[in-house]
Protein backbone atom coordinates (compact mmCIF):
# COMPACT_ATOMS: atom_id res chain seq x y z
CA UNK A 1 0.00 0.00 0.00
CA UNK A 2 1.30 3.45 -0.91
CA UNK A 3 2.32 5.56 2.10
CA UNK A 4 0.33 8.65 3.05
CA UNK A 5 3.41 10.82 2.62
CA UNK A 6 4.11 9.43 -0.83
CA UNK A 7 0.47 9.80 -1.80
CA UNK A 8 0.61 13.44 -0.79
CA UNK A 9 3.71 14.04 -2.88
CA UNK A 10 2.07 12.45 -5.91
CA UNK A 11 -1.02 14.60 -5.38
CA UNK A 12 1.18 17.68 -5.19
CA UNK A 13 2.80 16.81 -8.50
CA UNK A 14 -0.62 16.36 -10.09
CA UNK A 15 -1.67 19.80 -8.89
CA UNK A 16 1.50 21.35 -10.29
CA UNK A 17 0.99 19.56 -13.58
CA UNK A 18 -2.63 20.69 -13.84
CA UNK A 19 -1.63 24.34 -13.64
CA UNK A 20 1.49 24.30 -15.77
CA UNK A 21 0.51 21.77 -18.41
CA UNK A 22 1.33 18.17 -18.86
CA UNK A 23 5.02 17.43 -18.46
CA UNK A 24 6.67 16.61 -21.78
CA UNK A 25 8.52 13.37 -21.08
CA UNK A 26 11.07 12.86 -23.81
CA UNK A 27 13.46 10.17 -22.58
CA UNK A 28 13.03 7.55 -19.88
CA UNK A 29 16.16 6.55 -17.95
CA UNK A 30 15.22 3.97 -15.37
CA UNK A 31 13.52 5.86 -12.56
CA UNK A 32 14.39 9.18 -14.16
CA UNK A 33 12.83 11.16 -16.98
CA UNK A 34 14.06 14.01 -19.12
CA UNK A 35 11.69 16.98 -19.33
CA UNK A 36 11.71 20.21 -21.27
CA UNK A 37 13.58 23.19 -19.85
CA UNK A 38 10.37 25.21 -19.50
CA UNK A 39 8.78 22.41 -17.44
CA UNK A 40 11.91 22.18 -15.33
CA UNK A 41 11.86 25.93 -14.66
CA UNK A 42 8.21 25.76 -13.64
CA UNK A 43 8.93 22.98 -11.16
CA UNK A 44 12.00 24.80 -9.90
CA UNK A 45 9.83 27.82 -9.07
CA UNK A 46 7.66 25.59 -6.88
CA UNK A 47 10.52 23.93 -5.06
CA UNK A 48 9.94 26.20 -2.06
CA UNK A 49 6.37 24.86 -1.81
CA UNK A 50 7.71 21.31 -1.58
CA UNK A 51 10.29 22.45 0.99
CA UNK A 52 7.63 24.10 3.15
CA UNK A 53 5.41 21.05 2.90
CA UNK A 54 8.25 18.89 4.16
CA UNK A 55 8.99 21.33 6.99
CA UNK A 56 5.35 21.27 8.09
CA UNK A 57 5.23 17.48 8.04
CA UNK A 58 8.46 17.24 10.08
CA UNK A 59 7.96 20.01 12.60
CA UNK A 60 4.31 20.94 13.07
CA UNK A 61 3.30 20.14 16.63
CA UNK A 62 0.37 17.95 15.59
CA UNK A 63 -0.05 15.27 12.98
CA UNK A 64 -0.62 16.84 9.58
CA UNK A 65 -3.57 15.94 7.36
CA UNK A 66 -2.19 15.78 3.83
CA UNK A 67 -5.59 16.36 2.19
CA UNK A 68 -6.03 19.58 4.13
CA UNK A 69 -2.57 20.78 3.06
CA UNK A 70 -3.32 20.01 -0.57
CA UNK A 71 -6.67 21.82 -0.40
CA UNK A 72 -4.96 24.80 1.20
CA UNK A 73 -2.45 24.97 -1.65
CA UNK A 74 -5.21 24.86 -4.25
CA UNK A 75 -7.13 27.63 -2.52
CA UNK A 76 -3.92 29.61 -2.04
CA UNK A 77 -3.24 29.74 -5.78
CA UNK A 78 -6.46 31.67 -6.29
CA UNK A 79 -6.20 33.73 -3.11
CA UNK A 80 -2.81 34.90 -4.36
CA UNK A 81 -4.59 36.66 -7.22
CA UNK A 82 -6.10 39.16 -4.79
CA UNK A 83 -9.37 38.90 -6.72
CA UNK A 84 -12.57 38.31 -4.71
CA UNK A 85 -14.24 36.70 -7.73
CA UNK A 86 -11.64 33.99 -8.38
CA UNK A 87 -12.17 30.89 -6.26
CA UNK A 88 -11.31 27.19 -5.98
CA UNK A 89 -14.16 24.77 -5.13
CA UNK A 90 -14.11 21.35 -3.55
CA UNK A 91 -16.39 18.78 -5.16
CA UNK A 92 -19.10 19.46 -2.58
CA UNK A 93 -18.83 23.23 -3.04
CA UNK A 94 -18.90 22.93 -6.82
CA UNK A 95 -21.96 20.67 -6.76
CA UNK A 96 -23.81 23.11 -4.52
CA UNK A 97 -22.82 26.03 -6.73
CA UNK A 98 -24.28 24.24 -9.75
CA UNK A 99 -27.41 23.43 -7.79
CA UNK A 100 -27.95 27.07 -6.79
CA UNK A 101 -28.21 28.19 -10.43
CA UNK A 102 -30.53 25.37 -11.51
CA UNK A 103 -33.66 26.96 -10.04
CA UNK A 104 -33.93 24.78 -6.93
CA UNK A 105 -31.63 24.19 -3.98
CA UNK A 106 -31.63 23.55 -0.24
CA UNK A 107 -30.54 26.56 1.77
CA UNK A 108 -31.71 29.68 3.58
CA UNK A 109 -32.70 31.96 0.68
CA UNK A 110 -30.17 34.79 0.80
CA UNK A 111 -28.69 36.87 -2.01
CA UNK A 112 -25.21 38.08 -0.99
CA UNK A 113 -22.25 39.86 -2.54
CA UNK A 114 -18.63 40.70 -1.58
CA UNK A 115 -18.73 44.12 0.07
CA UNK A 116 -16.08 46.76 -0.52
CA UNK A 117 -15.43 46.72 3.23
CA UNK A 118 -14.23 43.10 3.03
CA UNK A 119 -17.39 41.61 4.53
CA UNK A 120 -20.01 39.37 2.97
CA UNK A 121 -22.94 41.72 2.45
CA UNK A 122 -26.60 40.77 2.23
CA UNK A 123 -28.31 42.16 -0.85
CA UNK A 124 -31.58 40.81 0.47
CA UNK A 125 -33.49 37.70 1.51
CA UNK A 126 -35.71 35.99 -1.05
CA UNK A 127 -39.31 36.62 -0.12
CA UNK A 128 -40.94 33.81 1.86
CA UNK A 129 -37.69 31.91 2.54
CA UNK A 130 -36.19 30.94 5.94
CA UNK A 131 -33.82 33.94 5.84
CA UNK A 132 -36.75 36.27 5.19
CA UNK A 133 -38.74 34.82 8.07
CA UNK A 134 -35.67 35.02 10.33
CA UNK A 135 -35.49 38.78 9.80
CA UNK A 136 -32.24 39.05 7.81
CA UNK A 137 -32.13 42.51 6.21
CA UNK A 138 -30.38 44.12 3.21
CA UNK A 139 -26.91 45.45 4.06
CA UNK A 140 -26.48 43.03 7.00
CA UNK A 141 -22.92 41.68 7.16
CA UNK A 142 -22.34 37.93 7.56
CA UNK A 143 -19.30 37.51 9.81
CA UNK A 144 -19.50 33.76 10.44
CA UNK A 145 -21.34 30.67 9.25
CA UNK A 146 -21.56 27.96 11.92
CA UNK A 147 -18.79 29.72 13.91
CA UNK A 148 -16.40 29.82 10.93
CA UNK A 149 -15.15 33.34 10.22
CA UNK A 150 -15.48 34.24 6.55
CA UNK A 151 -14.53 37.33 4.55
CA UNK A 152 -15.75 38.71 1.23
CA UNK A 153 -12.96 36.75 -0.48
CA UNK A 154 -14.61 33.57 0.77
CA UNK A 155 -18.10 34.46 -0.45
CA UNK A 156 -18.65 31.25 -2.40
CA UNK A 157 -17.51 29.15 0.55
CA UNK A 158 -20.03 30.95 2.75
CA UNK A 159 -22.78 30.35 0.18
CA UNK A 160 -21.87 26.67 0.05
CA UNK A 161 -21.92 26.41 3.85
CA UNK A 162 -25.37 27.98 4.04
CA UNK A 163 -26.67 25.17 1.86
CA UNK A 164 -27.05 21.59 3.01
CA UNK A 165 -29.77 19.15 3.96
CA UNK A 166 -33.40 20.21 4.50
CA UNK A 167 -34.60 20.70 8.08
CA UNK A 168 -31.02 21.13 9.31
CA UNK A 169 -29.86 24.15 11.31
CA UNK A 170 -27.30 26.75 10.24
CA UNK A 171 -26.16 29.65 12.44
CA UNK A 172 -25.22 32.99 10.91
CA UNK A 173 -23.34 35.63 12.87
CA UNK A 174 -24.67 38.98 11.71
CA UNK A 175 -23.33 42.51 12.03
CA UNK A 176 -26.06 45.12 11.62
CA UNK A 177 -25.35 48.83 11.61
CA UNK A 178 -25.62 50.31 15.09
CA UNK A 179 -25.78 46.92 16.82
CA UNK A 180 -23.25 44.45 18.26
CA UNK A 181 -22.86 41.14 16.35
CA UNK A 182 -25.60 38.60 17.00
CA UNK A 183 -26.40 35.03 15.95
CA UNK A 184 -29.40 34.01 13.87
CA UNK A 185 -30.42 30.35 13.79
CA UNK A 186 -32.07 29.32 10.51
CA UNK A 187 -33.50 25.98 9.42
CA UNK A 188 -32.68 25.10 5.83
CA UNK A 189 -35.41 24.17 3.38
CA UNK A 190 -35.75 23.66 -0.35
CA UNK A 191 -35.77 26.99 -2.17
CA UNK A 192 -37.58 26.91 -5.51
CA UNK A 193 -36.57 29.92 -7.56
CA UNK A 194 -38.39 31.57 -10.39
CA UNK A 195 -36.14 34.26 -11.73
CA UNK A 196 -38.79 36.07 -13.77
CA UNK A 197 -42.23 37.34 -12.77
CA UNK A 198 -44.60 39.70 -14.54
CA UNK A 199 -47.89 41.57 -14.29
CA UNK A 200 -49.88 44.27 -16.03
CA UNK A 201 -50.06 47.61 -14.24
CA UNK A 202 -53.07 49.17 -15.97
CA UNK A 203 -51.79 49.47 -19.55
CA UNK A 204 -48.08 49.07 -18.76
CA UNK A 205 -46.28 45.73 -18.63
CA UNK A 206 -43.96 44.99 -15.70
CA UNK A 207 -41.33 42.20 -15.69
CA UNK A 208 -39.14 41.53 -12.68
CA UNK A 209 -35.84 39.63 -13.25
CA UNK A 210 -34.36 38.62 -9.88
CA UNK A 211 -31.26 36.88 -11.31
CA UNK A 212 -29.88 35.45 -14.54
CA UNK A 213 -30.07 31.71 -13.91
CA UNK A 214 -30.10 28.78 -16.32
CA UNK A 215 -33.75 29.27 -17.31
CA UNK A 216 -34.04 33.06 -17.17
CA UNK A 217 -34.03 33.60 -20.93
CA UNK A 218 -36.86 31.15 -21.51
CA UNK A 219 -38.83 32.47 -18.54
CA UNK A 220 -38.41 36.03 -19.78
CA UNK A 221 -39.67 35.20 -23.26
CA UNK A 222 -42.69 33.42 -21.79
CA UNK A 223 -43.53 36.42 -19.60
CA UNK A 224 -42.88 38.91 -22.41
CA UNK A 225 -45.24 37.03 -24.75
CA UNK A 226 -47.90 37.14 -22.04
CA UNK A 227 -47.40 40.89 -21.58
CA UNK A 228 -47.54 41.48 -25.35
CA UNK A 229 -50.85 39.64 -25.57
CA UNK A 230 -52.33 42.47 -23.47
CA UNK A 231 -51.19 45.13 -25.97
CA UNK A 232 -49.22 47.23 -23.43
CA UNK A 233 -48.33 50.83 -24.19
CA UNK A 234 -44.94 50.37 -22.50
CA UNK A 235 -42.71 47.93 -20.63
CA UNK A 236 -40.82 48.23 -17.33
CA UNK A 237 -38.05 45.69 -16.62
CA UNK A 238 -37.03 45.65 -12.95
CA UNK A 239 -33.38 44.69 -12.33
CA UNK A 240 -33.18 46.11 -8.82
CA UNK A 241 -31.33 43.81 -6.38
CA UNK A 242 -30.40 41.49 -9.28
CA UNK A 243 -26.87 40.19 -8.49
CA UNK A 244 -26.22 38.87 -12.01
CA UNK A 245 -25.62 35.39 -13.38
CA UNK A 246 -25.07 33.81 -16.79
CA UNK A 247 -24.08 35.98 -19.74
CA UNK A 248 -25.83 33.70 -22.23
CA UNK A 249 -29.10 34.38 -20.41
CA UNK A 250 -28.51 38.14 -20.72
CA UNK A 251 -28.16 37.59 -24.47
CA UNK A 252 -31.47 35.72 -24.63
CA UNK A 253 -33.22 38.61 -22.87
CA UNK A 254 -31.50 41.19 -25.09
CA UNK A 255 -32.47 39.18 -28.18
CA UNK A 256 -36.11 39.70 -27.19
CA UNK A 257 -36.03 43.48 -26.70
CA UNK A 258 -33.07 45.19 -28.39
CA UNK A 259 -32.98 44.36 -32.05
CA UNK A 260 -29.56 44.07 -33.67
CA UNK A 261 -26.78 45.69 -31.67
CA UNK A 262 -23.79 45.16 -29.38
CA UNK A 263 -24.71 43.87 -25.94
CA UNK A 264 -21.22 44.01 -24.44
CA UNK A 265 -17.59 43.46 -25.36
CA UNK A 266 -14.81 41.92 -23.31
CA UNK A 267 -11.07 42.48 -23.32
CA UNK A 268 -8.52 40.01 -21.96
CA UNK A 269 -4.97 40.56 -20.71
CA UNK A 270 -3.63 40.43 -24.27
CA UNK A 271 -5.97 43.19 -25.37
CA UNK A 272 -8.10 40.87 -27.47
CA UNK A 273 -11.69 42.07 -27.75
CA UNK A 274 -14.75 39.89 -28.18
CA UNK A 275 -18.15 41.34 -29.03
CA UNK A 276 -21.51 39.86 -28.05
CA UNK A 277 -24.31 40.88 -30.42
CA UNK A 278 -28.09 40.67 -30.11
CA UNK A 279 -30.50 39.19 -32.64
CA UNK A 280 -32.09 41.55 -35.16
CA UNK A 281 -35.51 39.90 -34.87
CA UNK A 282 -36.46 40.80 -31.29
CA UNK A 283 -36.94 44.55 -31.08
CA UNK A 284 -39.75 46.16 -29.07
CA UNK A 285 -42.11 48.68 -30.62
CA UNK A 286 -43.14 50.20 -27.28
CA UNK A 287 -41.28 52.44 -24.77
CA UNK A 288 -38.95 50.58 -22.41
CA UNK A 289 -37.72 51.60 -18.94
CA UNK A 290 -35.14 49.65 -16.89
CA UNK A 291 -35.14 49.99 -13.09
CA UNK A 292 -31.75 49.55 -11.36
CA UNK A 293 -30.23 50.18 -7.94
CA UNK A 294 -26.95 49.82 -6.05
CA UNK A 295 -27.45 46.04 -5.86
CA UNK A 296 -27.89 45.57 -9.61
CA UNK A 297 -24.62 43.87 -10.49
CA UNK A 298 -22.67 42.05 -13.18
CA UNK A 299 -25.07 40.52 -15.72
CA UNK A 300 -27.84 42.97 -14.82
CA UNK A 301 -25.41 45.84 -15.43
CA UNK A 302 -24.55 44.38 -18.82
CA UNK A 303 -28.20 44.41 -19.85
CA UNK A 304 -28.73 47.92 -18.46
CA UNK A 305 -25.64 49.23 -20.27
CA UNK A 306 -26.72 47.59 -23.54
CA UNK A 307 -30.21 49.10 -23.36
CA UNK A 308 -28.81 52.54 -22.57
CA UNK A 309 -26.01 52.61 -25.15
CA UNK A 310 -28.22 51.23 -27.94
CA UNK A 311 -30.85 53.83 -27.04
CA UNK A 312 -33.67 51.30 -26.83
CA UNK A 313 -34.75 52.25 -23.32
CA UNK A 314 -34.29 54.58 -20.35
CA UNK A 315 -32.59 53.78 -17.01
CA UNK A 316 -34.20 54.88 -13.75
CA UNK A 317 -32.99 54.35 -10.17
CA UNK A 318 -29.67 54.40 -8.31
CA UNK A 319 -26.11 53.93 -9.58
CA UNK A 320 -25.46 50.21 -10.01
CA UNK A 321 -23.01 48.00 -8.09
CA UNK A 322 -20.04 48.29 -10.45
CA UNK A 323 -18.75 44.83 -11.40
CA UNK A 324 -17.00 44.97 -14.75
CA UNK A 325 -15.14 41.66 -14.64
CA UNK A 326 -15.89 38.39 -16.43
CA UNK A 327 -15.43 34.98 -14.80
CA UNK A 328 -15.18 31.51 -16.33
CA UNK A 329 -16.42 28.59 -14.25
CA UNK A 330 -14.40 25.46 -15.00
CA UNK A 331 -15.07 21.89 -13.78
CA UNK A 332 -12.12 19.54 -13.13
CA UNK A 333 -12.04 15.79 -13.72
CA UNK A 334 -11.91 15.24 -9.96
CA UNK A 335 -15.35 16.82 -9.54
CA UNK A 336 -13.72 19.94 -8.14
CA UNK A 337 -13.77 23.22 -10.02
CA UNK A 338 -12.71 26.82 -10.07
CA UNK A 339 -13.95 30.24 -11.08
CA UNK A 340 -11.44 32.72 -12.44
CA UNK A 341 -11.65 36.28 -13.73
CA UNK A 342 -10.47 36.16 -17.34
CA UNK A 343 -11.43 39.53 -18.79
CA UNK A 344 -12.87 42.98 -18.27
CA UNK A 345 -16.13 43.95 -19.88
CA UNK A 346 -17.20 47.25 -21.42
CA UNK A 347 -20.59 48.64 -22.37
CA UNK A 348 -21.19 49.02 -26.12
CA UNK A 349 -19.98 52.65 -25.99
CA UNK A 350 -16.73 51.57 -24.29
CA UNK A 351 -17.50 52.46 -20.68
CA UNK A 352 -15.66 50.41 -18.04
CA UNK A 353 -17.93 50.30 -15.01
CA UNK A 354 -15.93 48.25 -12.50
CA UNK A 355 -15.93 50.05 -9.16
CA UNK A 356 -18.07 52.91 -10.47
CA UNK A 357 -21.27 51.33 -11.79
CA UNK A 358 -23.77 52.75 -14.26
CA UNK A 359 -25.54 55.99 -13.40
CA UNK A 360 -29.12 56.07 -14.72
CA UNK A 361 -30.41 58.97 -16.80
CA UNK A 362 -32.92 59.55 -14.00
CA UNK A 363 -31.14 59.23 -10.65
CA UNK A 364 -33.78 58.65 -7.97
CA UNK A 365 -33.25 57.26 -4.47
CA UNK A 366 -36.77 56.34 -3.32
CA UNK A 367 -38.09 53.03 -4.69
CA UNK A 368 -41.69 54.19 -4.99
CA UNK A 369 -40.58 57.34 -6.78
CA UNK A 370 -38.50 55.21 -9.16
CA UNK A 371 -41.62 53.32 -10.24
CA UNK A 372 -43.62 56.53 -10.53
CA UNK A 373 -40.92 58.03 -12.77
CA UNK A 374 -40.85 54.92 -14.97
CA UNK A 375 -44.59 55.12 -15.50
CA UNK A 376 -44.34 58.87 -16.18
CA UNK A 377 -41.64 58.33 -18.84
CA UNK A 378 -43.75 55.75 -20.65
CA UNK A 379 -46.89 57.90 -20.52
CA UNK A 380 -44.96 60.89 -21.88
CA UNK A 381 -43.61 58.84 -24.80
CA UNK A 382 -47.01 57.53 -25.92
CA UNK A 383 -48.83 60.87 -25.79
Amino acid sequence: MISKKRAFFISLMLVIASFFGSLALNISLGNRVVITRSDYENLKELSSVIYLKNEIERNFYEEVDSDSLLLGMKRGLFEGLGDPYSQFYTKEEYDRLMESTSGSYVGVGLVVSPGEDGFITVIGPIEGTPADRAGIKPNDKILEVDNVKLSARELDIAVSMMKGEPDQKVVLTIQREGQPPFDVEIIRERIVLKSVNSEMMDEIGYIRISSFDEKTGAEFKENLDLIKSNNPKGLIIDLRDNPGGYLDQVKEVADSIMGEGTIVYTQDRKGEKRFLKSDANGSLDIPLVILVNENSASASEILAGAVRDNEVGTLVGNTTFGKGLVQNLIPLRTGEGYKMTVAQYFTPNGEYIDGTGITPEHLIEDEDEQMEKAIEIINDKVQ
